[in-house]
């Protein structure tokens, strides 16, 4: 079975090339930025955004007129792949954040901290849009040119009226960008060059029809397979008088222009944009929001959290009723909770009461983190009767919203969903109540799974069968627990890596791929399938409660397909705040989708916890990352000891 791995593979082989144009510019996407930041743009222009020496150049520059301390609150827009802020890192600047619309270059960056260990925090976003609350920032930077890829120049003006809305009061703009009038005059019309042993790159490039903006084409060639990517993109080329104007429009004043900037290539290659640039300081005078004032709702966020009811039978438990390690369980999340400072926790668990304490305490209420993966009266197929609630009561919560958790409830649909998308799944068919078993023509070995479910609930080691007679037995197994009318899946039984894979924040701005598990079997007797299903989780009599989840090993190649196919089902479902996807590895080490879980366990040993230990992120910290991605998604503002201390210099009375 070839999965998106291969296929993409196929892809590269088959790239058209489209041959000599008259115009370049008639072939430029509007939104050509959102394609283009990817591994080949950190090919072609290495010698510049990969030199570590020309990084500590624009550094001591940046630092040389825009004055900083350590304790500044720093951003970086358009960070790319990070490197601006490494280098500010490794110099001790405390509070760095990046921005960038790419996808692939944030992820890259993520992996950077992780291997690294520095304190930055890295965000993907449009740098038009107010991807942070009002007044975060000290300084906000634009470096290494990458300030005028729009189409229009109302949205590079959005882009300023941005930062605008970031920065405190007197807070500095930094702008590192190309010297338009040089390059009209001075740019290379057409270029090539070996990029190293294996690419090499063609360029062409001519001035717009207005003279605004310098059109490039770039043709990237593999020396095997050929020509692999050839792509067109525009930059805006701005004067002095123009980018002083449009500053002083957005609001800032005492802009400076500093000395010229020219970047020298080591490999002696054709800097295009980066050759000659100009750097650009300005401040901004404004007044401290009115959301920032010091009082209760800004210092402490009051929080209700729904709880599945411990009054009430749970047929997921294996006795049915809530026992010890609930109880613990719930004990571990209010301990770690108690811990966050400005927060105020209300618990509710009575759900024949739940409707009416929230419409008591809605209006003391700033949201709801939603913990009931139980189901309103532990019913699991009622999981999503709890955001509905909290949406016609008009309260915010964390998680995923009714439908997103109705579509995921359903294994049938999301493979559907995932076929859609070109996403690889095993091979099943959804078998009906009426459905003839016998007439079913299907390889084994097979796993039989509830189509509807979670928790793993109806799953055991009978349920992988290597023959007819146990595949029959196995259905009967399932229905006897779940119900003879319920559907159910069966599905080839994958025999590789079993692969989890956690995520906590929302798209397209900020979320963090927390890093690949994959389940231990290796104390698991021979004779037993290796599955994670219902023993592992809740008979610890079991060999499978033996089951450990270690960090995944795995090929650079399948984790990247498994996190970027993750990432477009988070979106394309609407998932919210946290997640996990697991996947299973074929008989050749390729990758397939087994099922979502919007609003996974959150319990202090589960999966999404397990992940983040990996990640160096403690349970407390998991729970607190999942309580600010929601509070950034519904607009709760934030408040830290920097910004009481910069009040109290402008009197604004805090008391």
């Amino acid at each position: 079975m070839k999965n998106g791995v291969s296929k993409k593979n196929d892809l590269i082989d088959k790239m058209k090339v489209i041959g000599p144009v008259d115009n370049l510019e008639d072939y430029v996407k509007r939104d050509w930025w959102k394609e283009i930041f990817n591994a080949y743009y950190l090919r072609t222009d290495g010698d510049v955004v990969n030199d570590d020496d020309i990084t500590r150049q624009e550094i001591d520059s940046y630092l040389k007129v825009v004055n900083l301390e350590k304790t500044d609150s720093i951003l970086d827009m358009c960070c790319g792949q990070g490197r601006h802020c490494f280098e500010l890192a490794r110099r001790g600047f405390l509070k760095v954040h990046g921005l960038d619309r790419s996808r692939y270059l944030i992820q890259r960056a993520r992996k950077s901290v992780r291997e690294m260990g520095l304190p930055l925090v890295f965000k993907e976003g449009d740098a038009r849009k107010h991807s942070f609350p009002e007044a975060s920032f000290d300084c906000v930077s634009i470096l290494g040119n990458s300030f005028g890829y729009f189409e229009n120049l109302s949205d590079d003006i959005k882009v300023l009226k941005s930062i605008q809305f970031m920065l405190k009061p007197n807070g500095k703009i930094f702008l590192d960008v190309a010297d338009g009038e040089y390059l009209k005059d001075n740019f290379e019309p057409r270029s090539w060059e070996w990029i190293d042993k294996d690419y090499f790159v063609c360029r062409e490039r001519s001035l717009s029809l207005d003279k605004t903006k310098l059109i490039s084409r770039e043709v990237i060639t593999h020396a095997q397979k050929g020509v692999i990517v050839d792509q067109f993109y525009a930059e805006r080329l701005y004067s002095k008088e123009h980018l002083n104007k449009i500053l002083e429009h957005a609001g800032f004043s005492g802009i400076s222009f500093h000395d010229a900037y020219e970047t020298v290539s080591k490999r002696n290659q054709d800097l295009g944009m980066m050759k000659r640039r100009m750097l650009v300081t300005a401040k901004i005078h404004k007044d401290w929001p009115s959301r920032i004032k010091l009082s209760k709702k800004l210092t402490s966020k009051n929080v209700v959290v729904l709880l599945g009811d411990p009054r009430k039978s749970d047929h997921l438990k294996p006795s049915e009723v809530f026992d010890e390690d609930d109880y613990y369980t719930i004990n571990q999340l209010k301990h770690v909770l108690s811990e966050l400072k400005g927060y105020s926790f209300k618990y509710l668990d009575d759900h024949n009461k739940m409707i009416s304490d929230l419409t008591k305490y809605r209006g003391q209420t700033d949201y709801v983190l939603n913990l009931c993966d139980e189901g309103f009266f532990n019913d699991p197929r009622k999981e999503l009767h709890v955001p509905s609630m909290l949406e016609m009561l008009n309260v915010p919560y964390t998680g995923s919203n009714p439908q997103c958790l109705a579509f995921c409830y359903d294994k049938s649909l999301i493979r559907g969903i995932a076929r859609e998308m070109d996403i690889s799944v095993p091979d099943a068919f959804y078998l009906k109540p009426s459905d003839n078993i016998y007439e079913m023509n299907f390889p084994f070995p097979v796993i039989i799974k509830p189509n509807m479910g979670d928790s793993s609930f109806g799953i055991t080691q009978r349920s992988v069968a290597n023959n007819l007679e146990e595949m029959i037995n196995a259905i009967d197994e399932i229905r006897n627990v779940i119900g003879s009318n319920s559907p159910i899946i069966v599905e080839e039984f994958l025999p590789g890596k079993d692969l989890s894979i956690g995520m906590i924040g929302n798209l397209p701005d900020n979320i963090n791929i927390l890093p690949l598990i994959e389940e231990d079997y290796s104390a698991l007797p021979d004779d037993l399938p290796q599955i994670c299903g219902y023993e592992a989780k809740w008979d610890p009599n079991s060999p499978y409660w033996n089951i450990k989840s270690i960090q995944a090993d795995i090929p650079e190649a399948v984790q990247k397909y498994i996190e970027e196919s993750s990432l477009r089902l988070f979106e394309r479902l609407e998932c919210r705040d946290y997640c996990r996807f697991d996947w299973r590895l074929d008989n050749n080490g390729d990758p397939h989708l087994l099922e979502v879980n919007p609003n996974p366990g959150w319990c202090w040993d589960g999966h999404l916890a397990r992940m983040c230990k990996f990640a160096d992120i403690s349970y407390r910290d998991m729970l607190h990352k999942v309580l600010l991605a929601a509070e950034e998604r519904i607009g709760i503002p934030e408040i830290d000891m920097s910004v009481k201390k910069d009040l109290a210099q402008v009197g604004e009375g805090l008391a």
